[in-house]
């Protein structure tokens, strides 16, 4: 198969990233093995690209403000599952009265008192929405497999 320079020239992208596929990677060194003045062209511009390249400064304390903010999180995120599982609970109370053997009556007390169940439902959907936006943003990616 005959490969122009401007395939090879079109793959060089791909090629410098590392995100070429192994054959294309052998098609393209196998190239610059018969054509040493684009081999010394692509030498030189990765060297002056790379001297170019000047490395990012992070802070020192990077890492552990990350660590101390991924705690508060995780302490946030504790806080908001129990205050939403005590609130759920509160708000879905009932009463049962028995008669006979029987179960004559079964409601929950949001229906004899409204305003102060209902702020422990709205209580509890605000904490459960909070705590699944806090370990929405804990979760760490996936990483791909191929």
């Amino acid at each position: 198969m005959n490969v122009t320079r401007e395939v090879i020239l079109d793959l060089l992208p791909v090629y410098l990233a590392g995100e070429a596929s192994p054959a294309t990677r052998a098609l393209i060194e196998e190239y610059m093995a018969q054509d040493k003045e684009l081999a010394q062209r692509i030498r030189v511009q990765w060297a002056d690209n790379l001297s170019r390249i000047t490395p990012a400064t992070l802070p020192p304390d990077l890492e552990l403000r990350s660590l101390r903010r991924t705690r508060a999180l995780l302490g946030w995120q504790k806080w908001l599952f129990a205050l939403g599982i005590a609130f759920a609970a509160i708000s879905l109370t009932s009463e049962i009265s028995f008669g006979d053997g029987r179960i004559k009556e079964f409601h929950f007390l949001m229906r004899d008192f409204p305003a102060q169940f209902g702020s422990f439902a709205v209580l509890a959907i605000v904490c459960w929405v909070g705590y699944y936006s806090i370990r929405r943003r804990l979760r760490t990616p996936r990483p791909n497999r191929e």
